[in-house]
């Protein structure tokens, strides 16, 4: 396996620059343009899905403002501290740029103390300092942080939007293809789109003379049967054990598609209790978040889920 001509990694290489670029989102982008021909934004808030463009339209943003900017990944720093000493640090220095902006990317994995300093700091700093956060889980967002700002939803494209840019990715680097070929990959990881992009790079083989074509390994591309059968199990009041093997068998790291589908077809497995399946899922998806053993974390779902036929 090989990386492209360029021996660059695809995702950051086609990370789009200006919002005409972006995939989707259309009515956003329409917002977003105004904004950026005022050289000024309100403070904002995107959540959604892993791999949806939050964190690229963050830094497309600051990238097209006449702007000094800071980016912080709050995954790695989520104290008090990083508020006090770094965002209030920049946002109290003086700029030769018309405003100042901080992207707090994953702001969600912010500690609630942290949370509460820097609304003071944005309501400290409003007049030359604007925020952008990222999140997945809007409800880890404290309430007085999300009225101070604009908060919207990142919807991801349609699976067609991302054949279509995978396709013209993998014809921009030469990449011999077929279409139908990004289907099975569109259906695994959609709508991570950044998953998808790192496939093609992982899958890229050269065949000779800079001859670049596409070969999807069938062990990256996990078939999405398992979940099904873990469903079904859930459904019949399989036990743990069995549930457990179908799981181990299907040799699967990351566990979002079967968080999505266990939400999708809560009916299926607890019906009448679907918002306590919600509930479930959505506790459990966030903890993968901290979690070093993700099969751990998806087990214990799964004995929540049986506790509660």
């Amino acid at each position: 396996m090989v990386n492209t001509k360029e021996n660059s990694l695809l995702n950051e290489k086609y990370r789009p620059i200006t919002l005409d670029k972006f995939v989707g989102n259309e009515n956003l982008k329409k917002s977003l343009s105004k904004y950026l021909e005022q050289n000024d934004i309100l403070n904002l808030i995107f959540y959604g899905p892993s791999g949806t463009g939050k964190t690229t339209l963050a830094k497309l943003i600051v990238n097209n403002l006449e702007c000094d900017y800071l980016y912080i990944n709050a995954s790695d720093e989520r104290g008090i501290e990083t508020i006090r000493d770094k965002v209030q640090g920049f946002a109290s220095t003086i700029s030769f740029e018309p405003i100042k902006v901080v992207i707090l990317d994953e702001a969600d994995f912010l500690t609630i103390q942290a949370q509460a300093s820097l609304r003071n700091i944005i309501e400290t700093f409003s007049r030359t300092t604007r925020f952008i956060m990222t999140c997945n889980f809007i409800e880890r967002i404290i309430d007085p942080l999300q009225s101070r700002c604009q908060v919207l939803k990142i919807v991801p494209p349609t699976k067609k939007d991302v054949a279509k840019h995978l396709h013209w990715i993998c014809n921009e680097e030469s990449i011999t293809h077929e279409i139908n070929d990004l289907v099975p990959l569109v259906n695994q990881y959609y709508p991570d789109l950044r998953k998808c992009i790192n496939t093609i790079q992982l899958s890229t083989v050269d065949g000779g003379a800079n001859d670049l074509y596409l070969k999807l390994d069938q062990s990256i591309l996990v078939s999405s049967n398992y979940i099904d059968k873990v469903i079904k199990a859930l459904s019949n009041k399989s036990k743990f054990n069995d549930i457990r093997q179908i799981i181990a068998d299907a040799n699967v790291n990351d566990f979002d598609e079967l968080f999505k589908l266990l939400y999708e077809r809560a009916s299926d497995y607890l019906p009448g209790k679907e918002g306590t399946a919600s509930i479930l899922i959505n506790e459990h998806q966030y903890k993968a978040n901290f979690r070093i053993d993700k099969e751990i974390n998806i087990m214990s779902l799964i004995q929540q889920i049986l506790n509660n036929k």
